[in-house]
């Protein structure tokens, strides 16, 4: 298995569906790849694995690190990137979802007008 499923993923189930050999396993709302079932999508239509090319995040399916210290390298730069994001996590949440919130709020309330 060349790819797995971090803990950045959303659970937003865009892989689920798109995965042509069914290898990804929903265990209590957590995810990851059967190494069993995929195939990499090699020798398939898609040209690039369907589960990293689907995620609307940047780190929710990343390509498995083939040895110890690329898998140690990986994990330290990106813990030393997130160390160094100056974005605060309230803004980040704001623009993450304010607007789907609003959204949901004028379904069920109707549109607002001033």
């Amino acid at each position: 298995m060349a790819y797995e499923i971090t803990s950045q993923c959303i659970s937003c189930k865009l892989c689920l569906s798109v995965c042509p050999t069914g290898a990804i396993q929903e265990v209590d709302g957590n995810y990851w790849i059967d190494s069993e079932l995929c195939t990499n999508c090699a020798g398939s239509i898609h040209t690039v694995p369907q589960c990293k090319a689907s995620c609307p995040t940047v780190d929710g399916c990343v390509k498995q690190p083939s040895d110890y210290w690329e898998s140690w390298f990986a994990t330290y730069n990106r813990v030393r990137a997130k160390l160094t994001n100056k974005q605060d996590y309230w803004e980040n949440w704001y623009k993450s979802y304010s607007q789907k919130i609003a959204q949901q709020l004028q379904k069920h309330q109707g549109p607002i007008v001033i």
